[in-house]
């Protein structure tokens, strides 16, 4: 039984099926040099960073509030600090492969 004989999970089959899509659609897929797998991690340390040091603050932000309506207003703060630092990271990450 060759690899290919071998049965595949439910994952193996969805992705195989995507690939199939890509292909299908034009997209294809880039190999990752080894010089944007270091520049992608480094921008992931980097906003893995910004992202802990923001909760630290929130956290000690929470503990100073005096009321409920204070402490919802934190919390959407933070919500959106956070998803904006993610889409920030991720547009740079897609830069990165982009150029490659």
């Amino acid at each position: 039984m060759t690899d290919d004989d071998a049965p595949k999970s439910a994952y193996e089959l969805a992705l195989a099926r995507l690939r199939a899509r890509d292909r299908e659609e034009g997209i294809e897929e880039k190999a990752v040099s080894e010089e944007q797998k270091a520049k992608i991690a480094e921008i992931r340390r980097v906003y893995e960073a910004r992202l802990a040091e923001r909760e630290i603050l929130h956290q000690s932000e929470r503990q100073k509030a005096r009321d409920y309506e204070e402490l919802e207003k934190l919390t959407d703060d933070y919500r959106r600090d956070r998803e904006r630092t993610q889409a920030e990271r991720d547009r740079k990450i897609d830069e990165v492969r982009s150029k490659g």
